[in-house]
């Protein structure tokens, strides 16, 4: 008997990282089911347009977006990964009210309500949740106090998942680093000495790709890391072991 393709839900699939989780994905066989607030058309994925800052709220259009999902899965999802999330970069005395309901909406709040609703399928397949954190949940700087925590508390709420959904659902995290994607080159403004000195900053010497995100959620996904939950996989080139010290 011919077993059924897996099914990913993949989240924020229009950004650089969206695309290449979803590319990824479909290259292990996956059929990909990709989420995202702007229209999007990709070779590999049926995309699904909807604003996940609006899911919480649990009115008519959500209800519909989620029946809408639960059929086009057909039943099952294998693989759910927590990508979509907002970063909105300001002084604390500058942060307004409207900033931290939209941070905490897309980046907190619809990964767990995604999970909940999807939770009959992903027990179906004894599927894989997988949360896309950032560094900024242990390490971070200053005017991204909105985003570090929204990003601390994914990484303590794929703590708490792994324990309740256990043990017909893995949940885990990734928490990347500097991403080379289009958003981060903007904030350079194309001034490729600065980018270049950020990758030397690394020990490593190299700042993070979409794709390594996307193979390491490939693995999280897999029957390879069954054994797997609960874990925050940290990608980033060994800066979080730096010790920067200015006078060297």
């Amino acid at each position: 008997m011919t077993k059924p393709q897996r099914v990913a839900v993949i989240t924020g699939v229009a950004g650089g990282i969206g695309r290449a989780l979803a590319k990824t994905f479909a290259l292990e066989g996956y059929h990909i089911i990709g989420i995202d607030r702007k229209k999007c058309h990709l070779p590999h994925a049926k995309c699904v347009t909807f604003d996940l800052a609006r899911l919480h709220l649990w009115r008519t259009e959500a209800q519909e977006f989620i029946k809408n999902l639960q059929l086009l899965c057909g039943g099952r999802v294998n693989a759910l990964v927590n990508n979509a999330a907002v970063q909105i970069v300001k002084p604390v005395a500058q942060v307004e009210p409207q900033d931290w309901d939209q941070t905490i909406a897309v980046n907190l709040l619809a990964p767990f309500w995604l999970t909940l609703r999807l939770l009959p399928q992903l027990q179906r397949s004894r599927g894989s949740v997988i949360n896309i954190a950032s560094i900024h949940a242990r390490l971070t700087k200053s005017n991204f106090g909105l985003y570090a925590t929204s990003k601390a508390a994914i990484v303590g709420l794929t703590r708490s998942l792994s324990i309740e959904l256990a043990p017909h659902v893995r949940v885990n995290a990734i928490s990347p680093a500097a991403t080379d994607t289009a958003m981060l080159r903007a904030g350079f403004q194309n001034e490729t000495e600065r980018l270049l000195g950020l990758r030397k900053f690394h020990p490593l010497k190299r700042i993070c790709t979409p794709r390594k995100i996307a193979d390491a959620a490939c693995f999280l996904a897999d029957e390879r890391s069954r054994f797997t939950t609960g874990s925050d996989m940290v990608i980033d080139a060994g800066i979080g072991s730096l010790l920067h010290d200015p006078s060297n």
